[in-house]
């Protein structure tokens, strides 16, 4: 068998990504290098996924020493890295009951079905929709592209599936029209990122939470891109004074392991029983003993504020650019999850950043997506803003 290549994928792998032509062997860090040892600055983190580096030594040394102990077992019995995660996050937020899957699709799944479930046990058959934000992403199963906000990722799949309306992001009076006595939720995510950096007035998210009491129907965040220190603190919502009924996570959660989680009140989750809903792989001892050591050192450690503190740094630079090429419209973004939006189609700009080792990342044509670790340096900073500023 000829060893793994670009070509080789090309003809086995199914065609749903349009990859670039980089073959990356090795992580360190906010550093990546390709099969021929060239190094690149890394701005994508995986889209927003390794916020504590690639190949982090501790998140590597709890993986290695849980992998020669325990792996898997059904979610039949007990496992103490799961019992553990699940009691540091919900120490660490809102929630009283975690629900462990694989994704973030499949967490946004899990509050889809438990929002419609926790109504249908109060015999309030009749509330089943759910309202989402238009320009919202919330996943690619069947339920979540329903849920999403953008044609574009619904395209092809119809009859999409019923159940959804949609208000306008920031739009406090639409949201209000758009619910209705069928209303079981509203869900939305604390800051757009697939949907171009979109971030809420300073009061948004706490009038959604007060139309949401007055309506009674439950209050659903998507923190899957937001969450664990993204956005300056551990999660996103914690920005705004409002707090959800649930919440969903995933992406940073494992820095690289696939997993994902599902949040709640104990008022709401108790509207799963057993049988009512589960995942084989969910929560598995391997990938809960990573995500412990990742909750554990966002939680104890200064990362978080480091992030929060280096993400005002690399606004502060993208606003110094944007006063001298004329490219950028505008800056948006809270801590490290920022956007520039061009007048000029992004994908070039994309490209060009590769080619002097920097890997960005480009959403809605028009808008350039910074998601670096949050360890990332002022130094690697400086250096990404002088190559802008040179392809601009």
């Amino acid at each position: 068998m000829n060893a793994p290549n670009m070509q080789t994928a090309d003809q086995v792998i199914a065609n749903t990504y349009a990859r670039f032509p980089v073959m990356l062997t090795k992580g360190q860090d906010c550093y990546v290098w390709d099969d021929q040892g060239r190094r690149y600055t890394d701005f994508v983190s995986g889209i927003a996924v390794c916020n504590l580096g690639h190949a982090n030594p501790r998140v590597t040394a709890a993986l290695q020493k849980q992998a020669a102990t325990l792996v898997h077992v059904s979610n039949l019995y007990y496992s103490q890295p799961q019992i553990a995660l699940a009691q540091k996050l919900v120490t660490h937020c809102f929630a009283d009951r975690v629900f462990f899957c694989n994704s973030g699709a499949e967490a946004n799944e899990a509050a889809i079905k438990l929002a419609r479930r926790f109504f249908q046990q109060q015999g309030q058959t009749q509330r089943h929709r759910i309202v989402s934000m238009e320009k919202s992403f919330h996943g690619r199963t069947m339920a979540t592209l329903s849920a999403t906000g953008q044609d574009k990722i619904k395209k092809g799949f119809d009859p999409i599936l019923d159940g959804f309306d949609f208000a306008p992001f920031n739009d406090i009076e639409r949201l209000q029209a758009a619910i209705g006595p069928q209303t079981c939720a509203v869900m939305l995510e604390p800051v757009q990122g697939e949907g171009g950096i979109n971030c809420p007035d300073s009061s948004y998210l706490a009038q959604v939470r007060t139309v949401c009491d007055n309506a009674g129907v439950l209050l659903i965040f998507d923190e899957i891109q937001t969450g664990l220190g993204r956005t300056g603190k551990l999660f996103a919502h914690e920005h705004f004074g409002a707090v959800p009924d649930i919440m969903t996570l995933a992406k940073a959660l494992g820095n690289g392991l696939p997993i994902g989680a599902m949040l709640a009140t104990d008022r709401v989750a108790a509207a799963f029983s057993p049988g009512a809903h589960a995942s084989t792989f969910g929560g598995t001892p391997l990938v809960t003993a990573a995500a412990l050591q990742v909750i554990t050192m966002l939680t104890e450690e200064k990362i978080v504020e480091q992030g929060r503190e280096t993400g005002a740094y690399f606004k502060s630079q993208l606003l110094a650019l944007k006063q001298r090429q004329a490219a950028i419209e505008d800056i948006r973004g809270l801590g490290l999850l920022l956007g520039a939006r061009l007048n000029v189609p992004a994908l070039p700009i994309v490209n060009r950043c590769l080619e002097q080792g920097f890997l960005v990342n480009a959403v809605q044509e028009k808008i350039l997506r910074f998601v670096p670790p949050l360890t990332i340096k002022k130094e690697q900073i400086d250096e990404l803003i002088a190559c802008l500023d040179d392809v601009l």
